[in-house]
């Protein structure tokens, strides 16, 4: 796969990531009713088949 294409495929793979995560995000704190004051607490975990790559990203989201 040359670089250009590794590039492409890529940021199509997190573009897809950011914007399902954030809808996945948004339909439960409307769903569970989550409002300020208060945090949402997520995890993000990245692992690709094959290899050993487990990369968590924790962090928190304000309701307000």
């Amino acid at each position: 796969m040359s670089g250009e294409n590794f590039n492409m495929s890529m940021r199509k793979f997190l573009k897809q990531v950011g914007v399902t995560s954030q809808q996945q995000i948004e339909q439960i704190v409307r769903e569970q009713k989550l409002t300020s004051p208060g945090k949402l607490k997520v995890k993000m975990v990245l692992s690709a088949e094959g290899t050993d790559l487990n990369h968590v990203i924790d962090g928190e989201i304000e309701l307000e």
